[in-house]
């Protein structure tokens, strides 16, 4: 069993930066593909990015491309989202998520285990 548990959202101006962290503990971090996904009230949670299990393969949502970065250190069983210039568009609660030697899924449903999310809210 994987558990998972989001750091560092916030407040911040548009045109700002944020760094986002998840911290797996419970399983074996790096045979784990790791995904963040983004959920605003009312809507349907969204792919945002995700890294394979071995870090060779990154996949972006189109709305966030060239604007975030992911990555992780399996040393510190963490993966990480770098979010630059960031929009008003990007306020959501940000989630973390892992998969067993995943390679690039998007759909939220292939993710087994979740995090509790961290609030992110760009000011316009």
């Amino acid at each position: 069993q994987v558990q998972l548990v989001e750091s560092g959202g916030g407040l911040v101006q548009a045109g700002g930066s944020l760094r986002l962290s998840c911290a797996a503990s419970g399983g074996t971090f790096r045979q784990y593909a790791m995904g963040w996904f983004r959920q605003v009230p009312g809507k349907e949670r969204e792919f945002v990015a995700t890294i394979s299990w071995s870090g060779a393969l990154l996949v972006y949502a189109d709305s966030v491309k060239g604007r975030f970065t992911i990555s992780r250190d399996n040393a510190k069983n963490t993966v990480y989202l770098q979010m630059n210039s960031l929009r008003p568009e990007d306020t959501a609660v940000y989630y973390c998520a892992a998969k067993a030697y995943g390679l690039g899924e998007r759909r939220g449903a292939e993710y087994p285990y979740w995090g509790q999310g961290t609030q992110v809210t760009v000011s316009s």
